[in-house]
């Protein structure tokens, strides 16, 4: 806000005083015609946000790090908290006010302002999720697909790998076009930097936006993190581009949202959170969608983060999200001990919507896969008993192997959708083993006619089998240079 203290106070013609201060949440009184969520500024510099109504004063969350003081004054602004937006913020660093923290935000005085928190919109203003969007990560585009405009979970245990998943995710939309903004949630400043460092190694940082709000800071601001993402996205799919959300972590966004409702005197409920946790989840997850902008669609998709712990999915804020999401991705520790990169379990994982943006060849194709590793898994438990087994278990353990090798994906490695399709046909094919993917991929990006055979491949095949039949009339081709 451009805007004072002395401003607001001859613009609205009243004035209020801290009487009580408790850390980030302080009371007011001598604001009579103040509104809740009304933004106000405080004497010292500070904004704040009101929070609650009383009946002699109001409550107001300071969003500062810096400690307001008894006796303060208080004067309106007369509206609600605004962030100032526009494409100069691509390849920058914001807190959770708009302010850049990294990088120039060029021509301020072209920003938009745009209101924090708003209600979603409805289902009128909404279309059917249509298009797949592509993560780059094998096991997830062909067993969980996702589709834009989806909230999918992202869960698991601490350093399984939740968070490289949705870089990978990042890094795969960004170059496909569209806007990432990631909202950092009382992240570490390390953390943060490593961020940073990864979409510039990337060159990905132009078309990525990123509101942070570190440990350091103060609850309000950490819990406004998330409200401010969506803001930023909001005005990039008013301008009819998909948007791509991370909201990392969600977990820590309810643990400093308890600690301020307990600050409040607020009533306490299951593991002292406070009632409304629900509430406040699902109005900010509404905010995503596939939308109607203008004569085309324009889509928000939202992955959120979420802690278990010791692989309990049961706890409460869990549950809460996997309600109101599209489904869950979850990461599994003990895949994550074993060695397999991403540590998905496909089996606990699922995908409400992402399978109606898949083509029939796509549906065909996670069918099979997913009966495969079915197989292999309930076959693997017999060896824990030293059973001997027959040829067809040993096939089902050798193709089990190869589908294991086929998912395993190293860090920042991000594979086309068609590229996948072609080597799990070759694999159910016989032709592949499954290893050294690598090659494919760079010979899909740097031979033409090598892409133009595989895109029409994947375009005129509707059946696995099909494709098969197809791929073994020319083997030669499709494993010249092959990774075997």
């Amino acid at each position: 806000m451009k805007k004072g203290f002395k401003d607001y106070l001859e613009k609205t013609g009243e004035v209020g005083y801290v009487t009580r201060v408790v850390h980030e949440v302080v009371e007011v009184a001598g604001l009579p015609g103040v509104n809740l969520s009304e933004t106000v500024v405080f004497e010292s510099g500070q904004l704040g946000q009101v929070s609650a109504l009383e009946n002699e004063a109001v409550e107001v969350l300071v969003l500062s790090k810096k400690i307001v003081k008894g006796g303060t004054k208080v004067a309106r602004t007369g509206k609600k908290l605004e962030i100032g937006v526009g494409e100069e913020l691509l390849g920058t660093m914001i807190d959770v006010l708009g302010r850049p923290l990294s990088g120039k935000a060029k021509h301020n005085e072209r920003l938009v302002n745009y209101p924090v928190d708003v209600l979603p919109k409805g289902i009128g203003d909404r279309e059917r999720i249509s298009r797949p969007l592509q993560t780059g990560i094998v096991l997830v585009d062909l067993l969980v697909p996702l589709g834009l405009g989806q909230r999918e979970l992202v869960m698991g245990d601490r350093k399984t790998g939740k968070s490289q998943l949705v870089m990978q995710t990042v890094m795969s939309q960004a170059r496909k076009g569209s806007i990432c903004v990631f909202a950092a949630i009382g992240k570490r400043k390390t953390d943060i930097m490593k961020l940073q460092n990864f979409l510039k190694k990337e060159d990905i940082a132009q078309k990525t936006v990123v509101v942070a709000a570190s440990a350091y800071d103060s609850a309000g601001e950490i819990w406004m993190t998330p409200y401010t993402a969506f803001t930023v996205a909001e005005y990039f799919r008013d301008r009819g581009e998909d948007v791509l959300v991370v909201l990392d972590d969600m977990s820590t966004h309810a643990q400093f949202y308890r600690e301020l409702s307990l600050l409040s005197r607020k009533f306490p409920g299951r593991d002292s959170y406070p009632g409304d946790i629900f509430s406040i989840h699902s109005r900010l997850l509404e905010r995503a969608g596939n939308f109607k902008v203008g004569e085309r669609e324009a889509a928000i998709t939202c992955l959120p983060i979420v802690e278990s712990v010791m692989g309990d999915i049961t706890g409460y804020i869990s549950t809460n999200l996997m309600s109101m999401t599209d489904g869950h991705i979850f990461f599994d520790s003990d895949y994550f001990f074993r060695g397999r990169r991403p540590a998905i379990n496909p089996f606990m994982s699922v995908t409400r919507v992402g399978h109606q943006t898949q083509t029939p060849l796509l549906r065909d194709i996670g069918q099979v896969l997913l009966e495969l590793m079915s197989n292999y898994e309930k076959t693997q438990s017999f060896l824990k008993f030293g059973a001997e087994l027959g040829e067809n278990s040993r096939q089902v353990l050798v193709m089990g192997n190869k589908l294991l090798d086929f998912f395993n994906q190293p860090p920042e490695a991000i594979m086309n959708l068609n590229v996948q399709i072609i080597l799990a046909g070759l694999l159910m094919a016989g032709l592949w083993d499954g290893t050294v993917t690598g090659k494919m991929v760079e010979r899909y990006d740097q031979d033409a006619e090598f892409r133009k055979a595989a895109d029409e491949m994947v375009t005129q095949c509707r059946t696995l089998d099909f494709m098969i039949s197809e791929l073994r009339k020319n083997p030669q081709f499709w494993l010249s240079e092959k990774p075997l």
